[in-house]
């Protein structure tokens, strides 16, 4: 690592308590430079590798674990792959893409109890999103937006943002009608740092 490289993260690191966008600027650069190694790292469940405490840096103390997790599931996603993808909307929308020719979203009912699943969590569910960013990789359908995914989880539990609520009504939302207007974290200003 240079030493200008050091300073540029460290700034980053000073500067915002948590950082979605830079984050996923970091991540689709190893993808891009196929640093393959730490994108294996990443993958590793466990977490504890340099790879995954340098993902945890962009989310301040408070949200270091859930940025490293962020960075397994781009990881996971991106196995194999040689170009970076940011991401496009919400999880609720990346849901709509999940199926095959019998149907997507709403008319495909593995994606229909996927989100049943996700949204019906109380804590947030880990488990069910590495299900979801798999089956959006198997279809080579575009993930969620990961700068976007971030903070929503970033308020999960936040009953005002009720992000699983929101979740449910993008995936609902039919294709020709424009994305539901929701007061989302990403506009709201973070009030716990």
């Amino acid at each position: 690592m240079t030493e200008s490289h050091v300073s540029a993260m460290d700034l980053a690191r000073s500067s915002v308590p948590h950082d979605g966008e830079a984050l996923t600027a970091w991540l689709t650069t190893l993808v891009r430079n196929r640093e393959y190694g730490t994108l294996a790292e990443l993958r590793r469940a466990r977490g504890g590798t340099n790879a995954h405490i340098r993902a945890g840096w962009y989310g301040g103390d408070e949200h270091r674990d859930l940025f490293e997790r962020i960075a397994f599931l781009f990881a996971i996603y991106h196995q194999g792959r040689s170009a970076p993808s940011p991401g496009i909307g919400s999880l609720g929308e990346a849901a709509r893409r999940i199926g095959d020719g019998t149907g997507r979203g709403p008319d495909n009912p593995g994606a229909q109890r996927l989100i049943a699943r996700i949204t019906g969590s109380r804590g947030i569910p880990w488990r069910h999103l590495q299900h979801a960013v798999t089956r959006l990789r198997s279809c080579d359908r575009p993930p969620p937006s990961w700068s976007e995914l971030t903070a929503d989880l970033i308020f999960w539990n936040d009953r005002q943002a009720r992000i699983a609520y929101w979740w449910s009504v993008e995936f609902h939302t039919p294709p020709d009608q424009d994305r539901p207007v929701r007061s989302t974290p990403t506009k709201r200003k973070d009030t716990t740092s």
